[in-house]
């Protein structure tokens, strides 16, 4: 039974996932359906947490919009995300940014990771 499931799950793998860790800035680019039609918006913010494996991985992207925090949560595998684009990768030392809910303004900025 256990190899039937890695197997279904083995062909739901997008094969080119792009590099990117917590703290990184991404371009998610989400495809959003309105009645019969099919647009893609774009959704741009902080990697504050990326979890599981294989085709159940997930991340979670947190910006600022007009003030308000708003977080997504993506599954890494799905057909509804077209790509994600590394914007720029930051500098933490920390598995999980959660801390970035409780801070405005340039406190919750993290630093970039100059290479």
């Amino acid at each position: 039974m256990n190899e039937i499931i890695k197997e279904i799950e083995a062909e739901q793998l997008k094969e080119n996932v792009p590099q990117f860790n917590v703290g990184d800035t991404v371009k998610v680019y989400g495809k959003i359906k309105e009645g019969n039609r099919e647009r893609i918006q774009v959704f741009e913010g902080t990697v504050i947490k990326k979890q599981g494996g294989s085709n159940r991985a997930t991340f979670t992207v947190r910006k600022n919009s007009n003030g308000v925090g708003v977080e997504k949560t993506w599954p890494l595998h799905s057909p509804n995300v077209e790509k994600v684009e590394v914007v720029r990768q930051g500098k933490v030392r920390r598995a999980k940014l959660f801390y970035l809910r409780d801070r405005i303004g340039k406190r919750a900025k993290v630093k970039e990771l100059v290479r």
